[in-house]
Protein backbone atom coordinates (compact mmCIF):
# COMPACT_ATOMS: atom_id res chain seq x y z
CA UNK A 1 0.00 0.00 0.00
CA UNK A 2 2.90 2.78 1.04
CA UNK A 3 4.64 1.55 -2.09
CA UNK A 4 2.01 2.12 -4.16
CA UNK A 5 1.30 5.71 -2.83
CA UNK A 6 5.17 6.88 -2.93
CA UNK A 7 5.04 5.61 -6.62
CA UNK A 8 1.50 7.43 -7.16
CA UNK A 9 2.93 10.48 -5.75
CA UNK A 10 6.52 10.54 -7.32
CA UNK A 11 4.13 9.94 -10.87
CA UNK A 12 1.90 13.38 -9.85
CA UNK A 13 4.98 15.37 -8.99
CA UNK A 14 6.75 14.35 -12.34
CA UNK A 15 3.99 15.29 -14.57
CA UNK A 16 3.65 18.85 -13.08
CA UNK A 17 7.38 19.54 -12.62
CA UNK A 18 9.74 18.99 -15.66
CA UNK A 19 13.38 18.16 -14.87
CA UNK A 20 14.28 20.74 -15.89
CA UNK A 21 12.88 22.86 -12.93
CA UNK A 22 14.16 20.37 -10.45
CA UNK A 23 17.36 21.28 -9.59
CA UNK A 24 16.78 25.65 -9.63
CA UNK A 25 13.60 24.54 -7.12
CA UNK A 26 16.12 22.30 -5.03
CA UNK A 27 18.57 25.08 -4.92
CA UNK A 28 16.15 28.07 -3.92
CA UNK A 29 14.76 25.82 -1.40
CA UNK A 30 17.79 24.90 -0.14
CA UNK A 31 18.93 28.94 0.30
CA UNK A 32 15.84 29.96 1.64
CA UNK A 33 15.86 27.60 4.45
CA UNK A 34 19.79 28.51 4.93
CA UNK A 35 18.68 32.46 4.91
CA UNK A 36 16.17 31.35 7.46
CA UNK A 37 18.47 29.68 9.43
CA UNK A 38 21.31 32.20 9.20
CA UNK A 39 18.40 34.76 10.04
CA UNK A 40 17.59 32.27 12.98
CA UNK A 41 20.46 32.22 14.83
CA UNK A 42 21.23 35.02 17.54
CA UNK A 43 24.51 37.14 16.81
CA UNK A 44 27.32 37.03 19.41
CA UNK A 45 28.05 40.57 20.98
CA UNK A 46 29.78 41.59 23.66
CA UNK A 47 27.97 42.41 27.26
CA UNK A 48 28.24 46.02 27.43
CA UNK A 49 28.29 45.88 31.35
CA UNK A 50 28.81 48.82 33.12
CA UNK A 51 30.90 51.03 35.65
CA UNK A 52 31.49 53.84 38.00
CA UNK A 53 34.82 55.71 36.94
CA UNK A 54 34.52 58.74 39.56
CA UNK A 55 36.12 59.62 42.85
CA UNK A 56 34.77 57.34 45.60
CA UNK A 57 31.48 55.22 45.21
CA UNK A 58 28.41 55.38 42.70
CA UNK A 59 26.07 57.99 44.80
CA UNK A 60 23.08 55.87 45.56
CA UNK A 61 21.14 59.06 46.68
CA UNK A 62 20.07 60.39 42.96
CA UNK A 63 21.02 59.81 39.42
CA UNK A 64 23.85 60.77 37.04
CA UNK A 65 23.63 63.91 36.20
CA UNK A 66 22.54 64.13 32.25
CA UNK A 67 22.66 67.30 30.96
CA UNK A 68 25.57 68.16 28.13
CA UNK A 69 26.62 71.05 28.86
CA UNK A 70 28.44 73.56 26.35
CA UNK A 71 32.33 74.07 26.60
CA UNK A 72 35.04 76.86 25.63
CA UNK A 73 38.74 76.03 25.74
CA UNK A 74 40.76 79.03 27.53
CA UNK A 75 43.85 80.24 27.23
CA UNK A 76 44.68 81.22 30.34
CA UNK A 77 48.09 83.95 30.50
CA UNK A 78 49.52 81.73 33.64
CA UNK A 79 49.80 78.94 31.50
CA UNK A 80 51.70 80.40 28.82
CA UNK A 81 53.59 82.32 31.36
CA UNK A 82 54.63 78.78 32.75
CA UNK A 83 55.43 77.19 29.95
CA UNK A 84 57.56 80.17 28.68
CA UNK A 85 59.64 79.68 31.48
CA UNK A 86 59.87 75.40 30.96
CA UNK A 87 60.81 76.31 27.65
CA UNK A 88 63.55 78.66 28.46
CA UNK A 89 64.78 76.33 31.29
CA UNK A 90 65.37 73.00 28.71
CA UNK A 91 68.27 71.58 28.93
CA UNK A 92 69.46 70.42 25.63
CA UNK A 93 72.18 67.56 24.77
CA UNK A 94 74.70 67.33 22.24
CA UNK A 95 73.68 65.58 19.15
CA UNK A 96 75.44 63.28 17.40
CA UNK A 97 76.64 63.41 13.86
CA UNK A 98 74.33 62.23 11.11
CA UNK A 99 71.98 60.52 13.73
CA UNK A 100 69.11 62.07 11.49
CA UNK A 101 65.89 60.40 13.70
CA UNK A 102 67.47 56.99 13.88
CA UNK A 103 68.03 57.57 17.56
CA UNK A 104 64.53 58.66 18.34
CA UNK A 105 63.92 62.84 17.83
CA UNK A 106 66.73 64.72 16.76
CA UNK A 107 68.41 66.88 19.24
CA UNK A 108 69.65 69.47 16.92
CA UNK A 109 66.01 69.64 14.93
CA UNK A 110 64.54 69.86 18.86
CA UNK A 111 66.15 73.10 19.60
CA UNK A 112 64.56 74.79 16.33
CA UNK A 113 61.14 73.92 17.67
CA UNK A 114 61.48 74.60 21.17
CA UNK A 115 63.02 77.95 19.52
CA UNK A 116 59.35 77.72 17.38
CA UNK A 117 56.98 77.07 20.17
CA UNK A 118 58.49 79.73 22.53
CA UNK A 119 58.96 82.39 20.35
CA UNK A 120 56.50 81.95 17.09
CA UNK A 121 53.96 79.88 18.24
CA UNK A 122 50.59 81.50 19.20
CA UNK A 123 48.64 79.87 21.65
CA UNK A 124 45.47 82.09 21.85
CA UNK A 125 45.04 82.04 18.04
CA UNK A 126 45.09 78.06 18.45
CA UNK A 127 42.55 78.50 21.00
CA UNK A 128 40.32 80.42 18.60
CA UNK A 129 40.80 78.07 15.62
CA UNK A 130 39.95 75.05 18.49
CA UNK A 131 36.75 76.93 19.59
CA UNK A 132 35.86 77.82 16.05
CA UNK A 133 33.53 73.90 16.46
CA UNK A 134 30.53 73.44 19.25
CA UNK A 135 32.23 72.30 22.06
CA UNK A 136 31.13 70.07 25.14
CA UNK A 137 30.93 68.08 28.12
CA UNK A 138 28.81 65.37 29.99
CA UNK A 139 29.09 63.21 32.59
CA UNK A 140 28.79 60.16 32.12
CA UNK A 141 29.84 56.90 34.47
CA UNK A 142 31.41 59.64 36.66
CA UNK A 143 33.51 61.02 34.37
CA UNK A 144 33.39 64.35 32.45
CA UNK A 145 33.77 63.54 28.94
CA UNK A 146 34.41 66.18 26.56
CA UNK A 147 33.18 66.03 22.94
CA UNK A 148 32.90 67.97 19.55
CA UNK A 149 29.13 68.10 17.87
CA UNK A 150 29.65 68.90 14.24
CA UNK A 151 26.27 69.68 11.60
CA UNK A 152 26.74 70.81 8.77
CA UNK A 153 25.81 74.38 7.89
CA UNK A 154 23.57 74.25 5.09
CA UNK A 155 21.09 71.03 4.32
CA UNK A 156 19.49 70.92 1.00
CA UNK A 157 15.46 69.76 1.09
CA UNK A 158 15.57 65.89 1.01
CA UNK A 159 19.38 65.31 1.55
CA UNK A 160 20.10 63.02 4.60
CA UNK A 161 22.74 63.87 7.24
CA UNK A 162 24.20 60.58 8.99
CA UNK A 163 25.53 60.78 12.20
CA UNK A 164 29.28 59.89 12.22
CA UNK A 165 31.20 59.23 15.65
CA UNK A 166 34.97 59.38 14.84
CA UNK A 167 37.22 58.35 17.50
CA UNK A 168 40.94 59.48 17.99
CA UNK A 169 44.28 57.25 19.44
CA UNK A 170 47.37 57.88 20.63
CA UNK A 171 49.51 60.30 21.01
CA UNK A 172 46.57 62.26 18.77
CA UNK A 173 43.38 63.99 20.20
CA UNK A 174 40.23 65.53 18.89
CA UNK A 175 42.23 68.02 16.83
CA UNK A 176 43.36 65.16 14.25
CA UNK A 177 39.97 65.90 12.87
CA UNK A 178 39.95 69.04 12.44
CA UNK A 179 40.80 69.48 9.14
CA UNK A 180 38.51 66.57 7.52
CA UNK A 181 35.57 67.99 9.41
CA UNK A 182 34.13 70.53 6.94
CA UNK A 183 35.03 67.55 4.33
CA UNK A 184 32.80 65.38 6.01
CA UNK A 185 30.05 67.58 6.82
CA UNK A 186 29.60 70.22 3.83
CA UNK A 187 31.05 67.83 1.24
CA UNK A 188 29.48 70.10 -1.52
CA UNK A 189 31.70 72.73 -0.85
CA UNK A 190 34.64 70.77 -1.40
CA UNK A 191 34.20 68.48 -4.50
CA UNK A 192 32.96 65.53 -2.60
CA UNK A 193 29.55 63.92 -2.83
CA UNK A 194 27.17 66.49 -1.70
CA UNK A 195 24.53 63.33 -1.44
CA UNK A 196 26.45 62.29 1.35
CA UNK A 197 26.88 64.68 4.33
CA UNK A 198 28.12 64.11 8.05
CA UNK A 199 27.13 65.53 11.64
CA UNK A 200 30.14 64.11 13.52
CA UNK A 201 30.66 63.35 17.58
CA UNK A 202 34.77 63.34 17.92
CA UNK A 203 34.82 63.10 21.86
CA UNK A 204 37.96 62.65 23.77
CA UNK A 205 38.49 59.52 25.11
CA UNK A 206 38.42 59.86 29.20
CA UNK A 207 41.97 60.52 30.14
CA UNK A 208 42.92 62.39 27.11
CA UNK A 209 42.89 65.69 26.76
CA UNK A 210 39.72 67.81 28.08
CA UNK A 211 37.87 64.54 29.02
CA UNK A 212 38.21 63.74 32.95
CA UNK A 213 40.68 60.44 33.75
CA UNK A 214 39.60 57.57 35.62
CA UNK A 215 40.29 57.38 39.28
CA UNK A 216 39.91 53.76 39.24
CA UNK A 217 42.50 51.09 37.63
CA UNK A 218 40.83 49.05 34.68
CA UNK A 219 39.53 52.11 32.70
CA UNK A 220 39.80 50.11 29.06
CA UNK A 221 38.80 49.94 25.71
CA UNK A 222 35.07 48.09 26.48
CA UNK A 223 34.76 51.20 29.23
CA UNK A 224 35.47 53.70 26.66
CA UNK A 225 33.01 52.24 24.24
CA UNK A 226 30.35 51.78 26.12
CA UNK A 227 30.76 55.46 27.93
CA UNK A 228 30.44 56.64 24.25
CA UNK A 229 26.98 54.59 23.08
CA UNK A 230 25.71 56.02 26.51
CA UNK A 231 27.30 59.36 24.72
CA UNK A 232 25.08 58.74 21.41
CA UNK A 233 21.99 57.60 22.65
CA UNK A 234 22.52 60.93 25.34
CA UNK A 235 22.70 62.91 22.25
CA UNK A 236 19.19 61.17 20.46
CA UNK A 237 20.44 58.68 18.11
CA UNK A 238 19.92 54.77 18.36
CA UNK A 239 21.42 54.25 15.39
CA UNK A 240 24.82 55.72 13.60
CA UNK A 241 28.23 55.13 11.79
CA UNK A 242 31.68 54.58 13.43
CA UNK A 243 35.33 55.48 11.81
CA UNK A 244 38.52 54.88 14.18
CA UNK A 245 42.20 54.76 13.63
CA UNK A 246 44.74 53.77 16.28
CA UNK A 247 42.93 53.50 19.98
CA UNK A 248 40.09 54.80 18.06
CA UNK A 249 39.78 51.81 15.68
CA UNK A 250 40.15 49.30 18.83
CA UNK A 251 37.17 51.00 20.78
CA UNK A 252 34.79 51.29 17.83
CA UNK A 253 35.55 47.96 16.82
CA UNK A 254 34.18 46.82 20.65
CA UNK A 255 31.13 49.23 20.29
CA UNK A 256 30.47 47.31 16.91
CA UNK A 257 30.54 43.99 18.87
CA UNK A 258 28.38 45.36 21.92
CA UNK A 259 25.65 46.67 20.21
CA UNK A 260 25.35 45.76 16.31
CA UNK A 261 22.51 46.71 16.29
CA UNK A 262 22.86 50.15 16.57
CA UNK A 263 25.80 50.15 14.18
CA UNK A 264 25.15 50.92 10.63
CA UNK A 265 28.55 50.61 10.05
CA UNK A 266 32.13 50.51 10.87
CA UNK A 267 34.98 52.09 8.38
CA UNK A 268 38.81 51.54 10.09
CA UNK A 269 41.95 53.12 8.33
CA UNK A 270 43.95 51.12 11.23
CA UNK A 271 43.02 47.85 12.45
CA UNK A 272 45.57 44.63 14.06
CA UNK A 273 44.43 40.93 14.46
CA UNK A 274 45.56 39.03 17.14
CA UNK A 275 48.22 36.18 16.88
CA UNK A 276 46.76 33.77 13.56
CA UNK A 277 48.86 30.14 14.28
CA UNK A 278 49.41 28.13 11.77
CA UNK A 279 47.37 29.03 9.64
CA UNK A 280 48.68 32.62 9.09
CA UNK A 281 52.15 31.56 9.12
CA UNK A 282 51.17 29.04 6.00
CA UNK A 283 49.22 32.01 4.47
CA UNK A 284 52.66 34.28 4.62
CA UNK A 285 55.01 31.40 3.39
CA UNK A 286 52.75 30.57 0.75
CA UNK A 287 51.75 34.31 -0.23
CA UNK A 288 55.17 35.59 -0.88
CA UNK A 289 55.27 33.69 -3.88
CA UNK A 290 51.95 32.30 -4.74
CA UNK A 291 49.22 35.08 -2.96
CA UNK A 292 46.52 34.16 -5.24
CA UNK A 293 46.44 30.46 -3.71
CA UNK A 294 45.93 32.19 -0.20
CA UNK A 295 43.59 35.05 -1.23
CA UNK A 296 46.40 37.72 -1.42
CA UNK A 297 46.61 40.18 -4.12
CA UNK A 298 50.05 41.74 -5.90
CA UNK A 299 49.09 44.70 -3.71
CA UNK A 300 48.87 42.91 -0.38
CA UNK A 301 52.51 41.21 -1.14
CA UNK A 302 54.10 45.05 -2.24
CA UNK A 303 53.06 45.89 1.42
CA UNK A 304 53.82 42.75 2.86
CA UNK A 305 57.30 41.67 1.72
CA UNK A 306 59.92 41.15 2.40
CA UNK A 307 58.02 40.59 5.64
CA UNK A 308 61.06 40.37 8.42
CA UNK A 309 62.64 43.51 6.75
CA UNK A 310 59.67 45.82 6.59
CA UNK A 311 57.18 44.74 9.30
CA UNK A 312 58.85 42.22 12.45
CA UNK A 313 61.97 44.46 12.75
CA UNK A 314 59.77 47.39 12.08
CA UNK A 315 57.13 46.79 14.95
CA UNK A 316 59.92 45.49 17.05
CA UNK A 317 61.82 49.23 16.85
CA UNK A 318 58.71 51.15 17.02
CA UNK A 319 57.08 49.51 19.74
CA UNK A 320 59.74 50.49 22.94
CA UNK A 321 56.93 52.67 23.84
CA UNK A 322 54.27 50.63 24.24
CA UNK A 323 55.93 48.21 26.50
CA UNK A 324 56.68 51.41 28.75
CA UNK A 325 53.35 52.54 28.62
CA UNK A 326 51.82 49.20 29.13
CA UNK A 327 53.66 48.21 32.16
CA UNK A 328 54.85 51.38 33.95
CA UNK A 329 53.25 54.81 32.49
CA UNK A 330 53.30 56.64 35.39
CA UNK A 331 57.04 56.60 35.35
CA UNK A 332 57.72 57.85 32.23
CA UNK A 333 54.47 59.90 32.61
CA UNK A 334 56.24 62.14 35.34
CA UNK A 335 59.32 63.58 32.87
CA UNK A 336 56.69 64.03 30.65
CA UNK A 337 54.12 65.77 32.63
CA UNK A 338 56.61 68.29 33.83
CA UNK A 339 59.08 69.01 30.94
CA UNK A 340 57.28 70.59 27.66
CA UNK A 341 60.75 69.97 25.84
CA UNK A 342 60.48 66.15 26.72
CA UNK A 343 56.41 66.14 25.91
CA UNK A 344 57.15 67.71 22.34
CA UNK A 345 59.87 64.68 21.38
CA UNK A 346 58.17 62.06 22.86
CA UNK A 347 54.97 62.62 20.98
CA UNK A 348 56.52 64.50 17.82
CA UNK A 349 59.17 61.50 17.04
CA UNK A 350 55.52 59.62 16.14
CA UNK A 351 54.31 61.68 14.57
CA UNK A 352 57.61 61.37 12.30
CA UNK A 353 58.00 57.71 11.94
CA UNK A 354 54.56 56.67 12.31
CA UNK A 355 53.60 59.07 9.10
CA UNK A 356 56.29 57.58 6.78
CA UNK A 357 59.02 55.03 7.87
CA UNK A 358 61.18 56.74 5.42
CA UNK A 359 61.33 59.61 7.41
CA UNK A 360 63.96 58.61 9.75
CA UNK A 361 66.02 59.19 6.91
CA UNK A 362 65.69 63.04 7.38
CA UNK A 363 67.17 65.69 9.54
CA UNK A 364 63.85 67.07 10.52
CA UNK A 365 62.22 64.05 10.53
CA UNK A 366 60.25 65.19 7.75
CA UNK A 367 57.39 66.46 9.88
CA UNK A 368 57.29 69.19 7.84
CA UNK A 369 55.73 67.66 4.67
CA UNK A 370 52.81 66.00 6.00
CA UNK A 371 52.01 68.84 8.87
CA UNK A 372 52.52 72.43 10.07
CA UNK A 373 54.23 73.33 13.83
CA UNK A 374 51.26 75.07 14.69
CA UNK A 375 48.86 71.97 14.03
CA UNK A 376 51.57 69.82 15.79
CA UNK A 377 52.19 72.42 18.62
CA UNK A 378 48.73 72.52 19.31
CA UNK A 379 48.20 69.18 19.16
CA UNK A 380 50.58 68.74 22.19
CA UNK A 381 49.28 72.06 23.76
CA UNK A 382 45.70 69.68 24.62
CA UNK A 383 48.28 67.10 26.71
CA UNK A 384 49.99 70.04 27.79
CA UNK A 385 47.44 72.23 29.48
CA UNK A 386 45.22 69.52 30.82
CA UNK A 387 48.59 67.37 32.81
CA UNK A 388 47.00 64.17 30.91
CA UNK A 389 49.96 62.45 29.11
CA UNK A 390 49.94 60.16 32.05
CA UNK A 391 46.58 59.27 32.32
CA UNK A 392 46.48 58.68 28.13
CA UNK A 393 49.57 56.85 28.78
CA UNK A 394 47.78 54.38 31.40
CA UNK A 395 45.24 53.46 28.40
CA UNK A 396 47.75 51.01 27.23
CA UNK A 397 48.12 49.22 30.78
CA UNK A 398 44.55 48.90 30.99
CA UNK A 399 44.30 47.11 27.46
CA UNK A 400 47.23 44.39 27.73
CA UNK A 401 46.62 42.49 29.99
CA UNK A 402 48.34 39.03 30.76
CA UNK A 403 46.03 37.50 28.55
CA UNK A 404 45.53 40.05 25.84
CA UNK A 405 44.60 37.31 23.18
CA UNK A 406 42.26 35.88 25.13
CA UNK A 407 39.67 38.96 25.75
CA UNK A 408 36.16 38.47 25.09
CA UNK A 409 36.14 40.85 22.47
CA UNK A 410 39.08 38.29 20.75
CA UNK A 411 36.71 35.56 21.11
CA UNK A 412 33.57 36.82 18.89
CA UNK A 413 33.64 38.14 14.93
CA UNK A 414 32.37 41.70 13.81
CA UNK A 415 28.93 41.45 12.06
CA UNK A 416 28.32 44.96 11.40
CA UNK A 417 29.02 46.40 7.69
CA UNK A 418 33.06 46.91 7.24
CA UNK A 419 34.94 49.70 5.59
CA UNK A 420 38.65 49.49 5.93
CA UNK A 421 41.21 52.23 4.48
CA UNK A 422 44.42 50.39 4.24
CA UNK A 423 47.09 53.43 3.98
CA UNK A 424 50.78 52.03 2.61
CA UNK A 425 53.00 53.54 5.39
CA UNK A 426 50.58 52.20 7.89
CA UNK A 427 52.57 50.59 10.79
CA UNK A 428 50.81 47.51 10.17
CA UNK A 429 49.26 45.98 7.16
CA UNK A 430 46.03 43.58 7.12
CA UNK A 431 45.19 41.92 3.98
CA UNK A 432 41.78 41.96 3.46
CA UNK A 433 41.88 38.10 3.37
CA UNK A 434 43.01 38.04 7.37
CA UNK A 435 40.69 40.64 8.07
CA UNK A 436 37.84 38.95 7.29
CA UNK A 437 38.55 36.29 9.54
CA UNK A 438 37.05 38.71 12.14
CA UNK A 439 35.47 41.57 10.26
CA UNK A 440 32.72 38.99 8.61
CA UNK A 441 31.01 41.60 6.37
CA UNK A 442 33.58 43.79 4.85
CA UNK A 443 31.74 45.93 2.12
CA UNK A 444 34.76 48.00 0.87
CA UNK A 445 38.48 47.32 0.92
CA UNK A 446 40.57 49.97 -0.06
CA UNK A 447 44.15 50.44 -0.99
CA UNK A 448 44.86 53.94 -0.30
CA UNK A 449 47.50 55.60 -2.44
CA UNK A 450 49.26 57.23 -0.12
CA UNK A 451 49.32 58.17 3.74
CA UNK A 452 50.21 56.58 7.08
CA UNK A 453 48.77 56.39 10.38
CA UNK A 454 47.24 59.90 11.17
CA UNK A 455 45.15 59.76 8.41
CA UNK A 456 42.65 62.11 8.88
CA UNK A 457 45.24 64.47 9.86
CA UNK A 458 47.79 63.69 6.92
CA UNK A 459 45.23 63.30 3.96
CA UNK A 460 41.87 64.37 5.16
CA UNK A 461 40.45 64.01 1.12
CA UNK A 462 41.35 60.71 0.61
CA UNK A 463 39.69 59.57 4.26
CA UNK A 464 36.46 61.63 3.54
CA UNK A 465 36.43 59.86 0.22
CA UNK A 466 36.44 56.80 1.31
CA UNK A 467 33.95 57.05 4.38
CA UNK A 468 31.67 58.40 1.88
CA UNK A 469 31.63 55.64 -0.85
CA UNK A 470 31.86 53.28 2.25
CA UNK A 471 28.35 54.64 3.73
CA UNK A 472 27.04 54.94 -0.06
CA UNK A 473 27.47 51.23 -0.33
CA UNK A 474 26.10 50.29 2.95
CA UNK A 475 22.71 52.36 2.23
CA UNK A 476 22.49 51.05 -0.78
CA UNK A 477 22.71 47.33 0.73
Amino acid sequence: MWQQLLEDGRSAFNDHWPRSLLIPAAVGLGGALLCWKLHGRKIKTLELGDGWWGPGERPHTHGEDTCVRPYTIEASEADIEDLHRRLDSTRFFPPLEDAKFHYGFNSKYLRMVISYWRNKFDWKKQVKILNKYPHFKTTIEGLDVHFIHVKPLHVTPGQKVYPLLMVHGWPGSFYEFYHILPLLTEPGKYGLNPNVAFEVICPSIPGYGFSEASSKKGFNANAAARIFYKLMLRLGFNEFYLQGGDWGSRITTILSQMKPESVKGLHLNFMTLQMGGLGRLKSLLIGRYMPWLVGMTREDTKRLYPYMEKNVFRIIRETGYMHIQATKPDTVGSALNDSPAGLAAYILEKFSTWTDNSFRELDEGGLDRKFSLDDLLTNIMIYWITGSIASSMRFYKENFPRNYNRTPDTKIGVSVPTGVAAFPCELVHVPRVWAKQKFRNIVSYTYMPRGGHFAAFEEPELLARDIQNFVSKVEKM
